[in-house]
């Protein structure tokens, strides 16, 4: 039973990468200075994440959408992030998108929230 919930899981994780790839929204378009200031403004930014969660690809889609190259780290299996979510972060939930602000670091959980963020930051 195990066995048939993670071919299920997996198959539609990928069934939902594929849905992701075909239908992928246009990247917003900016000036060559402003990408580039958005692009340094990104540097404290870091997404924990799964590759086939489907709210990690919600997520992913609009980091696309709003043109934002931000750094993402898989908490998959025995990966270091993985601890380092869990240890910094508080718990092993993905998507989590990391924020240093000066010495201060937030971790922010929940796709809805993150896009939340990031459209008022950077759309």
């Amino acid at each position: 039973m195990k066995l048939l919930l993670k071919l299920l899981r997996e198959g539609l994780g990928r069934l939902i990468i594929l849905v992701d790839w075909i239908t992928r929204p246009r990247k917003t378009q900016r000036t060559a200075q402003a990408q580039a200031q958005v692009e340094q403004d990104i540097q404290n930014l870091s997404l924990y994440q799964l590759y086939a969660c489907p709210f990690c690809v919600k997520t992913r889609r609009a980091m696309h959408r709003l043109n934002l190259p931000i750094e993402t780290r898989s908490v998959a299996g025995n990966s270091p992030f993985r601890e380092e979510l869990a240890s910094q972060g508080g718990a092993i939930k993905a998507p989590c998108l990391r924020i240093e602000e000066g010495n201060k670091v937030r971790w922010m959980y929940e796709s809805s929230d993150i896009i939340s963020y990031l459209e008022q930051r950077f759309a």
